[in-house]
């Protein structure tokens, strides 16, 4: 049997390991809800984030990260019970600015900081776990400006609640 042909869902011909922003969603394989819980209401209280177990470590993984990358900055993240976002910068060489602007296209490095960071997260975590529990793939979103940034930082921030008052609704 034939399998389809996945769709890249990279940016073509971007360079993933230039500075920049980044917004990165990572998932549970068959989205189980094996992270975190959230709790709350949502309104008008703040949701909180209970991690399970699979949550704790992946928390501490991220945490790592930036001293395994001195390079890349984890800039905000939320462990959602069956997903990761998290917004990451990537600085080479220069000092921390708010947002690097996505100007530079350049040939994509198949061994990108981005895909590096990614797998050896999941592959950390993976260890700990003793299985793999991500899908295979990740999204990405090339944050193109001070606004998108912006944008994504409350969307991260706000994912929680959002996560509430959606399961109260279909409740």
């Amino acid at each position: 049997m034939k399998l389809p042909k996945r769709k890249n869902n990279r940016l073509e011909n971007y360079n993933y390991s230039q500075n920049g922003a980044y917004f990165i969603t990572i998932c549970i394989k068959d989205r189980k809800p094996i992270l975190s819980k959230i709790v709350g209401t949502g309104v008008p209280d703040c949701p909180k984030t209970v991690f399970l177990p699979y949550g704790e470590i992946a928390d501490r993984y991220i945490k790592k990260l930036n001293i395994f990358y001195d390079n890349i900055s984890v800039d905000k993240y939320i462990i959602m019970p069956d997903h990761i976002h998290l917004l990451v910068s990537i600085l080479n060489g220069q000092s921390r600015t708010p947002v690097p602007t996505h100007s530079n296209i350049k040939t994509e490095n198949k061994n990108s900081t981005i895909s590096n960071f990614v797998s050896t997260f999941k592959r950390f975590c993976n260890k700990e776990y003793g299985e793999n529990i991500w899908q295979s793939r990740y999204y990405d979103h090339v944050i193109r400006n001070q606004e998108d940034y912006n944008e994504i930082f409350e969307y991260i921030e706000n994912n929680p609640k959002k996560y509430l008052l959606k399961k109260n609704q279909d409740s």
